[in-house]
């Protein structure tokens, strides 16, 4: 079934027909109706390339996703469903990269073939190809996370050094004054993802504020590797009493490291970081934590990238997000210590 048996139905040019699903001109509402009637009676469905062809747009997001290791955290999956489900809202398909680095050929496929009107970038590094490529392109992207120059971007992003800085005062004020960070794998370290270092920039200033000793790691994103880096804390000091983690895939290892080792959480270590509330609670005892609003952020950065597309003349914006700690059962005051100590 295509344009033309139906204009031939319906007793119309095929063009009259192409200009009724496109809107391109306006058609008459008994002419409209005419048309309706007839694609209403075959089962008519537009093929999405020709409809592209017709309006210029495919109705399709692409949401970028370089694999940062051998499969997707719970803070991921959150965002992945919330922009899928935020697409649908606007009439929008969602067509998932797992691409995007550098000039991967999957990205410029992407791009060349013109499959989406616009595309979200997640895992954002300081200096990231992607987004300097598209905004030379001038092609409708919004980033998760900020670059080092973020300036005249749009973008949804995690304040990452208030949150980390927030864990930290949340242990000094319980008397704590011996604290390891155990952040994302190495690997994303050294590649500049912006989440891992500005989170690191957090923790290492708010801890010389409050004067405590502290050493820093970085984990892989499983469970084993949690597991290792606990007892590399331990190993390294002893004397340790808790931890602030980025890493919420290797929290059920760190979890596992203390438990193993003798040392009851909270009363004899305390655990504490930014993660997704939903995984925060799924560890015993459930995890005080800045929870990550994951679902929002993707919400937010379909707005942002709809209105892109509308209006291609609008002012850049942006949301910068920084929830609160939310007091849960895996914090309290170090051994010897009154929660009122600094």
């Amino acid at each position: 079934m295509n344009i033309g048996e139906i204009a031939s139905r319906a007793g119309v040019s095929r063009s009259t027909v192409s200009y009724a699903l496109s809107g391109k001109r306006p058609v008459s509402q008994d002419t409209r109706r005419k048309i309706q009637r007839v694609i209403d009676e075959l089962g008519y469905q537009p093929n999405a390339s020709a409809r592209a062809l017709a309006n210029g747009r495919t109705n399709t997001i692409g949401l970028v996703f370089p694999p940062a290791g051998n499969h997707y955290t719970s803070m991921q999956l959150d965002f992945i469903g919330s922009v899928v489900e935020a697409a649908a809202a606007y009439d929008y398909d969602v067509l998932l990269s797992p691409s995007g680095v550098d000039s991967d050929r999957s990205f410029q496929r992407l791009l060349g073939e013109r499959r989406v009107d616009g595309a979200i970038l997640m895992e954002i590094r300081l200096r990231d190809d992607r987004v300097d490529h598209l905004a030379e392109l001038g092609f409708p992207s919004v980033a998760i996370g900020r670059t080092a120059h973020p300036e005249g971007g749009w973008w949804v992003g995690l304040d990452h050094t208030v949150l980390a800085a927030a864990c930290v005062h949340h242990l000094a004020d319980l008397g704590h004054r011996r604290v390891a960070f155990v952040n994302r794998p190495e690997q994303l370290l050294r590649v500049g993802y912006e989440s891992a270092h500005r989170g690191l920039d957090g923790f290492a200033k708010a801890a010389a504020e409050r004067g405590l000793t502290v050493r820093t790691y970085c984990c892989g994103d499983d469970a084993a590797s949690g597991q290792a880096c606990l007892e590399r804390i331990l190993h390294d000091d002893p004397a340790t009493t808790a931890l602030v983690t980025l890493n919420e895939a290797a929290l059920g290892g760190l979890y596992r490291g203390l438990a193993h080792a003798g040392r009851h959480v909270p009363r004899d270590f305390s655990v504490t970081g930014v993660v997704a509330g939903r995984w925060a609670e799924t560890v015993t005892p459930q995890l005080t934590a800045a929870d990550v609003p994951a679902e929002e952020m993707g919400r937010r950065a379909v707005d942002l990238l709809v209105e892109r597309i509308d209006h291609p003349d609008a002012p850049p914006r942006h949301h910068l997000l920084a929830p609160p700690i939310s007091l849960r059962a895996s914090t309290g005051p170090a051994a010897g210590a009154s929660s009122g100590e600094a």
